[in-house]
């Protein structure tokens, strides 16, 4: 695990933006598709009312099934579904796997109040969309969750890491929990979510991985 570091007062928001914006050689070697990157969630002190929230957050039982508003809004979950569903072909070739894995992450993003577009390039970079992925540190599934999480919010059953919903749900929560932390400031949000905050290398990768994701229509 890396340390948490000191926000540097001194780098202004012009400044982070194209440190969010660079490093495209770097981001390439973080992509590599047989390795696990992340993983360095630090377990910190928690007051108890945010370990309660968390731990509602995680333990509703809701089967990630969208609902919508309109006729509109459910033509372009679906056109969202079919263009995300070619893009992941490679990776997933079986198509109900492939479904209920982007029914998942687009409702349990919403659900987190988190862009389905950025949740995708985090779990590119993190297992790139490995249901068993295990990093060096012992990180799981998905979005590379710490064990330590099932204990402090969870039910202490780490295996449950392993499965789709479980996993994202929790990687979905934890990430709004950093981002709250960091009053919505991305950059430092998604560095601790890979334990190095305040460094450029990791929200780059997910930034730059988010741009495969993007959908306009």
């Amino acid at each position: 695990m890396q340390p948490d570091h000191a926000h540097d007062t001194s780098t202004g928001p012009q400044t982070r933006r194209a440190c969010l914006l660079t490093s495209s050689a770097l981001l390439g070697s973080l992509l590599l598709p047989q390795q696990a990157h992340a993983g360095g969630q630090l377990e910190e002190p928690m007051i108890d009312s945010v370990r309660t929230a968390l731990s509602s957050a995680i333990a509703s039982q809701a089967p990630p099934v969208p609902e919508f508003k309109d006729t509109e809004s459910r033509l372009a979950y679906l056109r969202w579904l079919g263009a995300m569903s070619d893009r992941l072909k490679k990776k997933k070739p079986e198509w109900q796997i492939r479904k209920e894995f982007l029914q998942t992450v687009w409702y349990e993003s919403k659900r987190a109040a988190l862009d389905t577009t950025l949740v995708l390039g985090l779990i590119q970079v993190e297992s790139n969309f490995r249901k068993f992925a295990v990093s060096p540190v012992g990180a799981r599934g998905y979005m590379q969750v710490m064990p330590f999480w099932t204990r402090v919010i969870g039910d202490g059953d780490a295996s449950k890491l392993f499965h789709m919903q479980t996993n994202l749900r929790f990687g979905c929560v934890i990430l709004r929990h950093y981002l709250d932390r960091e009053k919505g400031d991305l950059f430092m949000g998604l560095g601790r979510y890979n334990g190095s905050r305040g460094k450029a290398p990791y929200p780059n990768a997910v930034l730059g991985a988010s741009t495969n994701w993007e959908f306009k229509g």
